[in-house]
């Protein structure tokens, strides 16, 4: 809430009403990043369905969900949601540009090892701003970390036993982060705690 005087004593109250971002980020985050679990562990093939996704609820929905952070002064979600949906945009590019003749290629195994190292740590950094934060959260980008280093790890040694792993890590990252989306929705609801969030 903010306060703003005009005129001589007149105090208006602004109260921000708008509903909460972080349930549509998380979410943006958990089902895209579950899908390419399944994708990463073999479950499923990968397809247009997970570029899909990436694009349009992992970009589109989670950079939304930082622009409205933003308004609401919150600098943590702002740069958390902000990032991982240009980073669904930027994996979708690299994707993309080289099927468009755009780019030769991703740049090889330790180009890719890189960038994907590079989020992990991007990632550790958002953990530890997160344990002032809900246990729930902590899980979910610990996990999330995990996965981007194990993926850092298969593209660098070309193991595929590694990036099965962090398929499967991905997997349970994924469900995390969908049920931490959904604490506030149904707790609130509810008016009584549903789904405990640590």
């Amino acid at each position: 809430m903010s306060h703003a005087t005009i005129g001589e004593g007149t105090l208006v109250h602004v109260k921000d009403i708008t509903g909460g971002p972080g349930a549509i980020g998380l979410l943006g985050y958990g089902m895209t990043g579950l899908l390419l679990g399944l994708a990463n562990a073999g479950i499923i093939q990968v397809g247009s369905m997970i570029l899909g996704m990436v694009i349009f609820y992992g970009g589109f929905a989670q950079f939304t969900a930082g622009l409205m952070e933003w308004k609401k002064g919150n600098t943590f979600g702002m740069t958390a949601y902000a990032s991982y949906g240009l980073f669904w945009f930027s994996f979708a590019a690299l994707i993309l540009l080289p099927v468009l003749g755009l780019a030769q290629d991703t740049g090889g195994s330790g180009a890719m090892a890189a960038y994907l190292a590079l989020w992990g740590i991007f990632t550790t950094l958002l953990f530890i701003g997160s344990l002032k934060m809900s246990r729930a959260l902590q899980f979910v980008l610990g996990t999330l970390a995990l996965v981007f280093f194990l993926e850092a790890a298969g593209a660098a040694t070309g193991n595929g036993t590694i990036t099965v792993i962090a398929g499967y890590v991905g997997i349970i990252s994924g469900l995390a982060a969908i049920y931490t989306a959904f604490g506030p929705i149904l707790n609130g609801i509810y008016g009584r705690t549903v789904f405990p969030l640590g």
